[in-house]
């Protein structure tokens, strides 16, 4: 009986992968074009997250086999130096009031370090396993998700825990909406809602049979959310303050970034695909690369950035513009 559910279920993977029309982003018909590839040499692996520098126009490349973030200037097209020797480093974000980068990493641990020379200036530790970062835009205190279970609250300028809030399981993606948490904690098969403030769980949402629910975003005045599962390969759109099943749709296989611009949601899948579902609309598929599965777009310069490793060609980054509907 496990070996024909689980025939059902890869076939149930196999036809809503293939359900959505896909195009090049060399296509003129492709809703997004590729406006530039700029190369990260010797970097080998997976790649994790990235983070903005609008103002300076600088990308931050979290490089989790390489064990190293590389800075990219956007405006020379090349990588502008490299932080080395980290630990599976995961999440990353920029921090415009104190010009500072900071990266969570595998081994716990939560560095600092000041974007003008790259230099640490504080390091944290968390215990275990520290991935994804939010900023919470009330205040500007940068939450990381951690360990088996956990949220920590840090004040950037003093680098220090203001408080931790424990979860049910490790968090992968997690937006915040004011006060509130929405995490994905796929190893227990739920959302879970909590209140950063106070540092409690308010509720727990079962996913049920979809799966492997890794990236989350919320639409900027946080009405609705959307997540993405892996198992099958769907995406949901919810109610955010009751947890609500909007509307469900077919997306594209291993996701791992996924972000809500105006009414389209934007997708970034391992298996190679970019997804830009407008509401309302038909989905579109833009190919990139194999294993691009991180990304991050930015409303400010109108991009979207994706990284590739290196597979066929040496590891880049993808600069993705928008077209202008035929």
């Amino acid at each position: 009986m496990r070996r024909i559910a689980l025939a059902a279920l890869m076939s149930l993977v196999a036809s809503s992968c293939g359900a959505t029309p896909s195009v090049s982003a060399a296509d003129p018909r492709s809703p997004l074009r590729l406006e530039r590839r700029i190369e990260l040499p010797d970097v080998k692996g997976r790649i994790d997250h990235l983070a903005l520098d609008v103002q300076g126009r600088h990308l931050f490349v979290a490089e989790y086999d390489n064990g190293s973030v590389d800075d990219v200037d956007l405006a020379g097209g090349r990588v502008a130096g490299r932080i080395s020797g980290l630990r599976e480093p995961q999440g990353i974000a920029y921090l415009e009031p104190t010009k500072e980068i900071v990266v969570a990493s595998g081994d716990g641990s939560v560095r600092f370090y000041r974007a003008a020379d790259r230099r640490e200036v504080a390091r944290l530790d968390l215990g275990d396993d520290a991935d994804n970062i939010a900023i919470d835009e009330r205040n500007g205190h940068v939450v990381v998700g951690y360990g088996r279970g956990g949220l920590a609250v840090i004040d950037p300028v003093a680098h220090r825990i203001l408080a931790r809030l424990t979860l049910p399981g490790h968090p992968e993606g997690f937006a915040l909406i004011g006060l509130r948490a929405l995490v994905n904690v796929p190893d227990r098969g739920a959302i879970v809602v909590a209140d950063i403030d106070a540092g409690a769980v308010e509720a727990t949402w079962p996913t049920g049979m979809r799966r492997m629910n890794f990236p989350l975003a919320a639409e900027p005045a946080g009405s609705w959310f959307a997540v993405a599962y892996r198992l099958p390969a769907t995406m949901a759109r919810m109610d955010a303050r009751t947890g609500k099943v909007l509307e469900i749709r077919p997306t594209c296989g291993d996701a791992d970034g996924l972000f809500v611009e105006a009414d389209t949601i934007t997708i970034v899948c391992g298996a190679g695909e970019v997804d830009l579902a407008p509401a309302g609309g038909r989905p579109v598929r833009v190919k990139t690369a194999p294993g691009a599965r991180t990304g991050l777009f930015s409303r400010e310069l109108h991009l979207l950035f994706v990284a590739a490793p290196a597979r066929q060609e040496t590891a880049a980054i993808w600069l993705l513009r928008p077209n202008p509907a035929p």
